[in-house]
């Protein structure tokens, strides 16, 4: 697995050295400093003290007395012994600090019992020089023993493990001292992580949280988890799929399901996991293909997004009736209709039917239209905000020229469609209204965002067969779904289908493309988000189609502040994308 190929599936990603570093090769450095208070802006430091271990053995020491400029109060002299006469020639800390982060190093981890005392004082006194921040990583002693030898010793001050566990160095609050002790310590501490499956530094990392969880018994299940991307998945005795998940780093993000950090629902999917399966994946568009994959075929009951996939709805114009009209309907069938979608939900459906019927004045009513239309005249034809034939105020004729201009604002020119919802709203905010603009507001980013994906959705099935590359990695696609993927130096990867070398192109036309079968739509809106996120990192090496965005972009109703990236899913994967500033589409070099 090459670090550099690898975009990230959680987030930011450190690298993988760093996160897998294996303890008995990570360099610590243990820190101790005694000073003239507990606030670090309003007391300075007397004496530092550190010892630099790896692998067991001790590498070095560091300790000097430094000049607080300030007096030493008597009851510090008397917890410590070091009197304003040992540090009168000592150096001032501004003079010391140069040397000690040249003890320290750059890849060095700092180690301290209650270790943000001590950082806390050694950053203050940077920022006093204008200089940053210690960048290291720390670990506290203090919470590693709570967590692992609480039940065993009175308290978890320095003295008090020192002398239960027999270390070799006695604390003195002096500051060498209780370094070389806090070092002592580090190592019967590590000892006894090994049996919670320690064995590298983002295990340690993790381990105050973990090692206090309920489920900690189970961490043994994590062993053969690697540090790579992938999916992971959660499985119970009867062999049922519990969750899946995608990952930077699979071991580090199963291991913080054991954290203690109170989340919905994980005390319960830990209980019942009795194994935990994963597949590594070369890249992060990889992992979150598989992951909708496998969320489709299992249906795992701790999954919420992508499980209701059976269940989205579309939005129906019924072309086969003498006078259309909107519907919600829960299947795609070949009926010669209009259809919009998948949407996310029903309510959501009906929002968006909500905002077309507010724009173009579609019947309403349900009469059926097969023969003459049903009177008395309905509600909505009686008010003026439908063109209803049961009010026999127009033409069979009239009325399709009113449906052919709306699939062609739907198809084609959504701007018409939305234009009058954003005269309405503004209308609305002048009345001071602003609950009804508000709800006008909604139903407009509902349909513009349902227009926007299906023209997202288009865009990718147009471009027939593609291959792109972001890094040393590459993936193939056809007409919008992941066929292939893997490394230009290793081959395929899981999907290794490969491109149908006889499938011919779609053709190059404006026209709407069939609307997607619901599982293809959590696939495709997966991967448009991918490209979209990676768009300045992807190279588009091969296309058979056309992948350019033929139309004017549709605007977005999502109030102002809203993430261009944030998405409004519901949780269940085919949500409205907030619009991207630029269309998802890579560089072609």
């Amino acid at each position: 697995m090459n670090e550099q190929t690898f975009d990230a599936v959680d987030g930011a990603q450190r690298t993988f050295d760093d996160l897998g570093t294996a303890l008995h090769e990570v360099t610590f450095v243990v820190i101790d400093l005694e000073t003239t208070g507990g606030s670090a802006k309003d007391c300075a430091i007397t004496e530092v003290g550190a010892v630099k271990l790896k692998g067991g053995e001790c590498l070095g020491t560091y300790q000097t007395l430094v000049d607080p400029g300030c007096a030493i109060p008597p009851e510090i002299t008397v917890i410590t012994g070091i009197t304003e006469a040992m540090v009168m020639r000592a150096p001032r800390i501004e003079s010391v600090m140069p040397s000690l982060l040249e003890f320290l190093g750059d890849d060095a981890v700092i180690v301290g019992h209650n270790i943000r005392f001590d950082v806390s004082f050694l950053n203050e006194a940077l920022r006093q020089q204008s200089r940053d921040r210690l960048p290291h990583r720390t670990i506290d002693t203090l919470a590693l023993a709570r967590r692992l030898l609480r039940d065993e010793v009175p308290n978890c001050k320095l003295g008090t493990l020192a002398d239960r566990l027999r270390l070799s160095h006695t604390p003195s609050h002096r500051a060498l001292d209780d370094a070389l002790a806090t070092g002592d310590l580090l190592h019967v501490l590590l000892e006894r992580a090994g049996s919670l499956g320690v064995t590298g530094l983002d295990d340690l990392v993790a381990l105050p949280k973990i090692a206090g969880s309920a489920q900690a018994k189970k961490l043994p299940l994590t062993d053969g988890l690697p540090r790579e991307p992938g999916v992971y998945l959660f499985v119970d005795g009867r062999g049922d799929i519990l969750y899946v998940g995608k990952a930077a780093n699979l071991r580090s993000r199963v291991r913080s399901y054991f954290s203690t950090d109170s989340r919905r629902k994980i005390g319960q999917l830990l209980r019942e996991s009795k194994r935990i399966d994963h597949h590594v994946c070369r890249n992060g568009l990889e992992a979150a293909v598989l992951e909708v994959r496998l969320i489709h075929q299992h249906l795992p009951r701790f999954n919420r997004q992508h499980t209701r996939s059976s269940k989205y709805p579309y939005v129906k114009l019924t072309l086969d009736e003498r006078f259309p009209r909107l519907s919600v309907a829960r299947a795609l069938k070949d009926d010669g209709a209009f259809y919009l979608g998948p949407i996310s939900s029903a309510k959501r459906a009906k929002r968006i039917i909500e905002a077309i019927e507010t724009a173009v004045p579609i019947r309403r009513c349900t009469a059926r239209s097969s023969g003459s239309m049903s009177k008395p005249t309905c509600a909505a034809a009686q008010i003026g905000v439908a063109t209803c034939p049961c009010s026999g105020a127009t033409s069979e004729a009239d009325y399709r020229h009113l449906i052919d201009d709306l699939v062609d604002m739907l198809a084609r020119d959504p701007e018409r469609l939305l234009r009058p919802l954003e005269d309405k709203i503004a209308t609305l905010a002048v009345e001071d209204r602003f609950e009804e603009a508000a709800d006008v507001r909604d139903r407009a980013e509902a349909l513009s965002g349902a227009l926007r994906r299906a023209r997202r959705f288009d865009l990718l099935r147009r471009a027939g067969q593609v291959r792109v590359s972001i890094g040393g990695a590459w993936a193939d696609l056809d007409r919008g779904l992941l066929v292939a993927c893997g490394d230009h130096r290793e081959g395929e990867a899981l999907f290794a289908a490969g491109l149908p070398a006889d499938a011919p192109a779609l053709p190059v036309s404006d026209e709407p493309l069939a609307v997607p079968r619901r599982d293809e739509a959590d696939e495709l809106l997966t991967i448009v988000a991918w490209l979209d996120k990676n768009a300045a990192r992807v190279r588009l090496d091969t296309v058979t189609g056309v992948l350019v965005e033929p139309l004017p972009r549709i605007r977005s109703f999502a109030p102002s502040g809203t993430s261009p990236a944030r998405r409004t899913t519901d949780r269940t994967g085919v949500g409205e994308s907030r619009p991207s500033r630029r269309i998802p589409i890579p560089r072609v070099l």
